[in-house]
C-alpha cells in the first residue's frame, strides 16, 4: 500500500478515456479499517450511495457486514440481490416509491427492509398498505438535528410521531435516524464538539420517549465525517459511505481517518490551446462539478491549477506545459467521488498494475427491475 505508483496501469493504451479505475485491494483495506475503528461489525451500517456496486457490497458481506443503508429503491434492490439481511432506505418514500418498497419486501423475503419517515401522512400510508398486505413494516423516525434537509425537529411533534408509529399494529418502531452532513469541521476536536452539541437534542428526545415507556432499539447516525465520533456511542449504528472509495476532498479535510483512495480517473490530454494551458477529456459528464476548483487531484500534476470545465473538457494551467503532450495519459483522484461514480456505467478494476475486469455501477439509475 506504500507504493507511490500504486495507481498506474502497465498497459493502459487501449483504455477509452475518461475511465474510472477502482482498486479492489484498497477497497478491502478500507473495509478492514472501518471494522477495526468500529470494534467489529455490530454497529456498522455502511451507506452504498457512493459506489452503488454489487462487488463492493459483496466484499463487505465477506467481512461480516450485514446491515446497510441506501438512498434509492434501485440501491435497495441491489442490496436485496446481494443477499444483505438488513436494508435501510434512508430517503422517505413518496409517490410510487412506497409501492416499490413493498414490492422489494415481497421479492426478497430473506431481507428486512425498513425506511425513514418524518410525516404523518406517509406513516398512515405505510400503515394502510401494511395492513392490506398483512405484514409489519419497520419505520425509523428521521430527526433533523441541524442539517435542515429532511427530518423532524426533536420536539413534542417528534414524540407524537414516534408514538404513532410505535402504537400502530401494522408498524414497528425501529428507532431514530439522524444524518448530520452539515458537520464538516476539519479539526477532529472541533468536529466532535459540534457533533456532540447537535446530537444532544437527539439524546434528549430518546430520554423523553423512554420515560413515556417507548423503546428506542437503535439510533442510526451520521456519515463519514462524524463516523469516528458516533462509533463511540452505545446503541448507535454508524453509516459511513465515502470511506469505501475515499476521495481527495475527504483526504484533505479529515486527516484523522486513515482510509486509502481506491478510485482514480484515467484521462488524456486532448489539446494545448495556449501557452501553459492543457486540456483533458474530463468534463462535467465524467467528473462531479458541483464544487469550486480544484475538482480533481492530478497525480503528478505539481504546478498545475484547474481553470475551467465544460461538458467534455477540463482546462488546466501548468507552469511548465512541456510535461504534457497531446495524447498523454494522466491519473486524477476526484475531490468528490460520490456523484462522480454515478456518471459511469462501469468501473474498471486494477490489481497489481493490471486491468482485471469491470464492475457495473448497477444502481446508478433510479430503477433496476422494480
Amino acid at each position: 500500500m506504500m507504493n507511490q505508483d500504486w495507481y498506474k496501469i502497465t498497459a493502459p493504451d487501449d483504455i477509452i478515456t475518461p475511465a474510472l479505475l477502482v482498486y479492489p485491494d484498497r477497497v478491502e483495506e478500507n473495509i478492514k479499517t472501518l471494522i477495526a475503528m468500529a470494534g467489529g461489525t455490530q454497529n456498522l451500517r455502511p451507506h452504498i450511495k457512493t459506489h452503488k456496486t454489487a462487488e463492493i457490497v459483496q466484499l463487505q458481506l465477506k467481512y461480516g457486514i450485514q446491515k446497510f443503508k441506501c438512498a434509492t429503491i434501485a440501491e435497495a434492490e441491489l442490496l436485496g440481490e446481494c443477499g444483505a439481511s438488513d436494508i435501510l432506505l434512508a430517503l422517505q418514500p413518496v409517490g410510487p416509491n412506497i409501492d416499490r418498497l413493498f414490492r422489494l419486501m415481497a421479492k426478497f423475503p430473506n431481507s428486512t427492509f425498513s425506511t425513514i419517515v418524518d410525516d404523518r401522512q406517509i406513516i398512515e400510508l405505510f400503515s394502510k398498505t401494511a395492513r392490506n398486505k398483512g405484514i409489519h413494516v419497520p419505520l425509523w423516525l428521521d430527526i433533523n438535528n441541524g442539517m435542515n434537509r429532511s427530518g423532524i425537529l426533536p420536539n413534542a411533534k417528534a414524540v407524537e410521531l414516534y408514538k404513532k408509529i410505535d402504537e400502530d399494529p401494522n408498524l414497528q418502531a425501529a428507532g431514530l435516524h439522524v444524518y448530520d452532513g452539515h458537520i464538516h469541521n476539519k479539526d477532529l476536536s472541533e468536529r466532535e464538539k459540534k457533533c456532540n452539541e447537535d446530537f444532544e437534542g437527539v439524546l434528549g428526545l430518546k430520554r423523553t420517549l423512554e420515560k413515556l415507556g417507548f423503546a428506542i432499539p437503535t439510533i442510526v447516525a451520521g456519515g463519514s465525517p462524524t463516523f469516528p465520533i458516533h462509533l463511540k456511542r452505545e446503541g448507535v449504528e454508524t453509516s459511513p459511505g465515502t470511506t469505501l472509495l475515499w476521495d481527495a476532498g475527504y483526504a484533505a479535510s479529515y486527516q484523522d481517518m486513515d482510509f486509502l483512495p481506491a478510485a482514480v480517473l484515467l484521462t488524456r490530454v486532448i489539446s494545448k490551446p495556449s501557452n501553459n494551458l492543457v486540456c483533458f477529456d474530463l468534463g462535467h459528464k465524467h467528473l462531479a462539478s458541483e464544487m469550486n476548483f480544484p475538482r480533481v487531484l492530478l497525480l503528478e500534476g505539481e504546478g498545475c491549477s484547474q481553470m475551467g470545465q465544460s461538458e467534455e473538457h477540463l482546462v488546466v494551467k501548468c507552469t511548465n506545459d512541456e510535461k504534457y503532450e497531446v495524447g498523454d495519459l494522466a491519473y486524477a483522484i476526484p475531490v468528490h467521488i460520490c456523484p462522480t461514480v454515478a456518471k459511469y456505467k462501469e468501473v474498471l478494476t486494477v490489481e497489481n498494475g493490471s486491468l482485471t475486469g469491470a464492475w457495473q455501477v448497477a444502481a446508478r439509475n433510479l430503477k433496476i427491475n422494480i
